[in-house]
C-alpha cells in the first residue's frame, strides 16, 4: 500500500508570444536540472499542449509552500522568469494542487 504523501502538485500553463515560443520553451527547460537538484523537489517538467499549438506547461512537485518559495529564490529561476516576462502573450496560469485522496495520489507516489 502506498502511503498518501500531501505533497504540493503545481500546474502552469503559459503562453508564449508565436515568435517567442521557442525561446520559452527553451529558457524554461534549462531549469528543470537545477530544480530537480533543489531540497524538497520532487518533479519539475515542460510540456508542449497536445490539445493547443503554442502553449506550454510547467508541471511541478514540491514538498510544499516554502520548497516551492526557495525554488522561486534561486537565481537560476528569477533569470529564466524575468526573460520569459516579455515574451508572453498572456499572463501565467498557475494552479496548487494537494492529492485529495489515496486514488488520486497513487499515480504520483509508486
Amino acid at each position: 500500500m502506498v502511503e498518501l504523501v500531501k505533497r504540493l502538485h503545481i500546474f502552469a500553463t503559459i503562453h508564449p508570444k508565436p515568435e517567442f515560443f521557442e525561446k520559452a520553451k527553451t529558457a524554461l527547460e534549462q531549469l528543470v536540472p537545477p530544480t530537480l537538484e533543489e531540497p524538497g523537489c520532487h518533479l519539475f517538467t515542460v510540456l508542449e499542449s497536445k490539445d493547443e499549438p503554442g502553449i506550454l506547461h510547467l508541471f511541478e512537485i514540491f514538498d510544499n509552500e516554502d520548497a516551492v518559495q526557495e525554488h522561486y529564490a534561486q537565481d537560476y529561476t528569477k533569470d529564466v522568469f524575468a526573460k520569459y516576462q516579455d515574451w508572453l502573450a498572456a499572463p501565467v496560469k498557475i494552479q496548487h494542487m494537494s492529492p485529495a485522496s489515496m486514488s488520486s495520489a497513487e499515480q504520483f507516489y509508486a
